[in-house]
């Protein structure tokens, strides 16, 4: 069970991963070491995966993000499995979601240009296991990377 030192550990984290240990034991109001083992519990028991930098995807070159909704034409495990396998090999896929609803996969992908999209569904078309896709063109990011709601995840 988290207590709400841990929640403020998470929070911070989650905001900045670049956090010393020093910075955080300040800021949680605890000393270094009893700050540390609590990182390290966190890291352990699951709760923190992992850090990383957020990339500005314009300024490297890939400023087309593409929604694509994916229906598979079965519904049976294996084919669910060889999609997801195929999926996890393709790097222009940032996101894949499991939906309901009319499809049964949302994609996030990122791409350079139109042309690289085109590349990525000619490559998806060639899937046996997809029957259709469908594609929506981000026209702009109003909020990305936004942090949990520990808060809402505290009450459960």
């Amino acid at each position: 069970m988290l207590d709400p030192t841990d929640l403020k550990l998470l929070r911070l984290l989650q905001t900045d991963g670049k956090l010393t240990i020093a910075e955080l034991a300040e800021r949680v109001a605890l000393s270094p070491s009893p700050c540390a083992r609590r990182v390290k519990r966190l890291e352990q028991d699951g709760f923190i995966r992992g850090y990383r930098a957020e990339l500005d995807r314009r300024r490297l070159g890939l400023g087309m993000t593409v929604f694509v909704s994916v229906r598979l034409q079965h519904h049976r495990e294996d084919a669910a499995r060889a999609f997801e396998r195929e999926i996890e090999a393709l790097p222009v896929i940032v996101a894949c979601h499991v939906v309901s609803g009319a499809f049964d996969y949302l994609l996030e992908v990122v791409v350079p240009d139109l042309s690289g999209y085109e590349r990525f569904v000619r490559s998806l078309q060639t899937l046996a296991t997809v029957q259709d896709i469908n594609s929506s063109f981000a026209i702009r990011t109003v909020k990305s990377g936004g942090v949990l709601p520990l808060d809402a995840a505290a009450a459960v």
